[in-house]
């Protein structure tokens, strides 16, 4: 039987991937905000399970049948995600947390009725598709990290880490969000941006920078 914990650290051992973390249990630990024996107890029966393998090296892969069931879990918590957002109208920062608490709860009928109703293929509030991507996959997409632009340069918010609802806030606050344009004054000392967005000037700081994914767009930013 898969719990709703198991489920959990699968979940979260595809999104690290997908940010190109390398998922260990310290990691895991951290991102579900548990300790490292619990950690180590939980990947030993995910392990027996065949859901994970551990390697030498401490790193955590998902087997396929474990990718199978985080995939499944992961397109839950989008179509949710999208249903909060499209439907109900629930601010684009909140909705992670919220999915995160009713995506154990849904039957599969509701989820059929979730992806009839929806369509498949939309982008969630963060401006994320419903198969992970990893940083490469965005790339070739055409996009790149905030934390890479050209000053002087004007573009699109694609999409934005989604885990840390404290980023979320601190990000809407000064303008940038999904489907945002901005545009890039300047690059300083310290490799923090100044960025002009609906909200005036602002500054953003490397770690900030790092979590969203942009698309250049020709001409000036318009707000």
């Amino acid at each position: 039987m898969i719990t709703v914990s198991k489920e959990d650290y699968l979940k979260a051992i595809l999104e690290a991937e997908s940010e190109g973390e390398t998922v260990i249990s310290a990691r895991l630990a951290e991102w579900l905000k548990v300790s490292a024996p619990a950690v180590t107890m939980a990947l030993r029966r995910l392990r027996k399970d065949g859901l994970v393998r551990v390697q030498g090296d401490g790193h955590v892969r998902l087997t396929v049948s474990g990718r199978k069931i985080a995939r499944k879990l992961t397109l839950r918590h989008h179509l949710i995600e999208r249903m909060l957002s499209e439907l109900f109208a629930m601010e684009w920062w909140k909705v992670h947390d919220e999915a995160e608490r009713l995506e154990h709860a849904v039957s599969p009928d509701f989820e059929a009725k979730l992806l009839a109703r929806l369509g498949k293929g939309g982008a969630c509030p963060h401006g994320n598709l419903s198969e992970m991507e990893s940083p490469a996959s965005r790339r070739q997409r055409g996009l790149q990290l905030l934390s890479d632009a050209t000053p002087g340069s004007s573009y699109a918010v694609s999409g934005i880490y989604e885990r840390d609802r404290r980023l979320l806030e601190f990000l809407e606050a000064r303008g940038v969000r999904p489907g945002a344009k901005l545009r890039v004054l300047e690059r300083n000392y310290d490799q923090t941006l100044t960025l002009s967005t609906t909200t005036g000037n602002v500054s953003l700081g490397r770690a900030a920078a790092d979590r969203v994914w942009v698309s250049a767009v020709a001409g000036r930013a318009e707000h």
